[in-house]
């Protein structure tokens, strides 16, 4: 049956979730022109524009606005996406031209476009239109923009501020400004950051006015290969190499001779016009093998970035960063400082996996109720801990970690002096030695200064007892002890 009044206004609240959940760049480019057009016998029939924008929904948000759709409506079923007629039916006296304005909220070029009736017609791409124009605007709709990645969020680290460098100095420069390199490329393996950096161009050039397009390669490809078949390619070229600053992502996944001929066309035209390009790839262009020579020749051409893989300096920040942010949804939130070493330390492959580690944390911290402890912490994250070899422990290497981690010296630990400064540090030691090592307690209290084996008994019982009693000090000795393994 058709939708009624009723069934409109649940879906305007649906649209405003979506709107609040995944912000208003991401809303746009994907749901503004989602229609309901029908609900019965548990499907909802909902409509858009283009093929592209089915294809997109079915495979990233299908679950999501199911959920929503039997929230709202109940006992829904499934979800079936049409897609509305290319144009509609001219009325008398229509022009056989019309005229197309560029997408609002979109950054490409405001010129009007003016495209003949017969050739609208085939127009795929195209959205339903009033009867006085027929709208171009899919042609360069970019990739959404996380509204998490700005410049803001990114953690600088010294494996990355060369690159941050850059996107700055290519995100502030005004349109037609030279920046002195250009194209701007930028590689990294998987998780580091490229696409975080150049969403933050597009989103800060944009907000300065400038003409932005984000795309893709795979978004690029399916734009093109479109117009292609809708006899309208050379608009969209024209249209491309209109705006201020083109930003390509994941370039090693372009494919198809005629798309790569017509991408080095439109980047030499941008370049050539002063306009930025920046693109970005999990190799540098020489390693790109599936690309084209001339392709991988003028992208060589510009400034090549590489962003290494994060230090642990730089990886305790992200998880700090992540995890002040995490407190903002979750506030009761409690991971102490010896978790967030923790995780630094043994999470090493990616940014990603550290967001990826911090969100398990506090799923586990809000479903349970429980503080985030480092057995907790190594539970929650068992596959994301790097893979350790096993090796042999000496006193020696626990005497100096525990003379570095509590600023002692090594002749003040094997010392008769009775400090606390000294004293707790001391039975730390020991602590770990009888733990770590296979050693017996006579043969620690020799290698601490000769002392008895009854000595190091009590500084053992003393430091267990500790640790079951004092969370924070329990945490620290546990980092202690993986900190000497590792």
């Amino acid at each position: 049956m058709s939708v009624g009044l009723t069934g409109h206004a649940e879906w305007d609240r649906i649209k405003k979730r979506l709107r609040a959940e995944l912000g208003e760049d991401v809303f746009t480019s994907w749901f503004a022109r989602v229609d309901l057009e029908a609900l019965g016998d548990g499907v909802v029939h909902l409509s858009v524009p283009t093929r592209f924008l089915k294809n997109w929904l079915q495979s990233r948000y299908r679950d999501r606005l199911m959920g929503l759709c039997q929230d709202e409506f109940g006992g829904v079923q499934q979800i079936e996406f049409t897609v509305r007629s290319a144009i509609r039916p001219r009325g008398p006296g229509a022009p056989e031209a019309w005229t197309s304005p560029a997408p609002q909220g979109v950054a490409v070029d405001h010129r009007q476009i003016k495209v003949p009736l017969a050739q609208a017609a085939r127009l795929v791409l195209d959205g339903p239109a009033p009867t006085s124009e027929i709208r171009l605007d899919d042609a360069l709709v970019g990739s959404p923009l996380d509204p998490r990645y700005t410049f803001a969020s990114f953690v600088e680290g010294r494996s990355n501020s060369f690159a941050l460098a850059a996107a700055r100095r290519v995100a502030e420069s005004r349109p037609g400004e030279s920046v002195g390199f250009n194209p701007l490329f930028v590689h990294a393996a998987v998780g580091l950051g490229k696409t975080h950096l150049l969403q933050a161009i597009a989103r800060a050039a944009k907000d300065a006015g400038r003409r932005v397009l984000y795309l893709t390669a795979e978004h690029f490809m399916y734009r093109f290969v479109s117009a292609l078949k809708a006899q309208s390619a050379i608009a969209f070229k024209e249209n491309l190499r209109g705006i201020d600053l083109l930003l390509i992502d994941d370039m090693q996944f372009l494919q198809g001779r005629q798309i790569q001929q017509e991408f080095c066309h439109t980047l030499n035209s941008l370049i050539d016009g002063s306009r930025q390009v920046v693109v970005a790839a999990d190799r540098p262009p020489v390693e790109l093998e599936t690309l084209d020579e001339r392709v991988r020749s003028r992208l060589g051409g510009g400034l090549l970035v590489e962003i290494a893989a994060p230090d642990f300096d730089l990886r305790r920040a992200i998880v700090s960063n992540r995890v002040v942010a995490a407190r903002r949804l979750f506030p009761t939130l409690a991971v102490s400082e010896a978790v967030i070493d923790f995780v630094a330390e043994n999470v090493t492959s990616s940014g990603r996996d550290l967001d990826g580690a911090v969100n398990r944390l506090a799923a586990h911290a809000q479903f349970s109720g429980e503080p985030v402890g480092i057995e907790t912490a190594e539970t929650a994250l068992r596959d994301l801990l790097r893979v350790r070899e096993a090796r042999r422990v000496k006193i020696e290497d626990i005497q100096r970690a525990v003379c570095k981690q509590y600023n002692v010296s090594k002749a003040d630990l094997l010392s008769s002096r009775r400090t606390r400064t000294v004293v707790r540090p001391r039975q730390i030691a020991m602590y770990l030695s009888k733990t770590l090592t296979p050693r017996s307690l006579p043969e620690i209290g020799r290698r601490f200064g000769n002392r008895d084996h009854t000595t190091v008994l009590h500084a053992v019982r003393k430091i267990e007892d500790m640790i079951k009693t004092d969370r924070g000090f329990a945490d620290e000795v546990e980092v202690l002890k993986r900190q000497i393994d590792s």
